[in-house]
């Protein structure tokens, strides 16, 4: 952030250490949030050649408007590369990822690519003749959260029944943990499979509807642990 502004940048990229995952800082020398990363190479790929996409349940729903536009479905999938890149085989996607910044796209190569993220990014502003916050504006606007708390392996099967009960009254998604879609947004809680931890993503149209979901799920899941 603190280099796009000392050098006057249009963008700033970060990867992680084995550059499958890619990070952005608009020209303001602010971070865009890591889901955003795929929403905007998928916006390049659908201008030039619509197809299916494919994303896991946890990544943003900017995706799906995004593909709206051109008419293009979405599949989701569950979370985890591997899951992802063979949803894309399956549906013969266009472009497909993970909303931690991973960017999938099948005419380079089926795996999270950082660099092949750079360059269809580097390609939309080139092309739009727009920067990286013009082009969030024209986006809907959510908020994503991500939480992870302390639950014992033991208790995640009965915590997510729990779950599937307390919001049967709303469309739910079981393939990986359990996700529920509200009017409001969704939230998606899931067993970690290498911690005794819960993750809880969720996102909303406002920050704070977002985390009062997140919330919301922490109480119940206290609760019914304490009980």
């Amino acid at each position: 952030c603190d280099a796009v502004k000392d050098h006057d940048a249009d963008i700033g990229f970060a990867q992680d250490m084995d550059a499958d995952r890619l990070a952005i800082v608009s020209e303001k020398g602010e971070p865009i949030g890591e889901d955003y990363t795929l929403a905007l190479a998928t916006l390049y790929v659908l201008q030039r050649e619509q197809g299916p996409v494919v994303a896991n349940l946890s990544t943003t729903s900017a995706l799906d408007d995004i593909a709206k536009q051109f008419g293009c479905p979405v599949y989701r999938t569950k979370i985890g590369e591997v899951n992802v890149t063979d949803g894309m085989r399956l549906h013969n996607a266009v472009i497909g990822g993970e909303g931690n910044g991973g960017v999938i796209y099948p005419r380079i190569n089926f795996a999270r690519d950082s660099l092949v993220g750079m360059a269809l990014v580097l390609h939309l502003l080139a092309d739009s003749g727009k920067s990286v916050s013009q082009l969030l504006d024209t986006f809907p606007n959510y908020s994503i959260v991500k939480e992870k708390m302390e639950c014992s392996s033991q208790h995640i099967p009965g915590v997510l029944r729990m779950l599937r009960q307390e919001y049967a009254k709303y469309p739910i998604d079981t393939r990986d943990g359990v996700k529920v879609i509200t009017p409001e947004g969704w939230f998606l809680v899931r067993g970690s499979n290498t911690e005794p931890i819960i993750r809880i993503v969720a996102e909303a149209r406002s920050d704070e509807k977002a985390r009062e979901m997140v919330s919301a799920v922490y109480e119940q899941v206290t609760s019914w642990v304490a009980s």
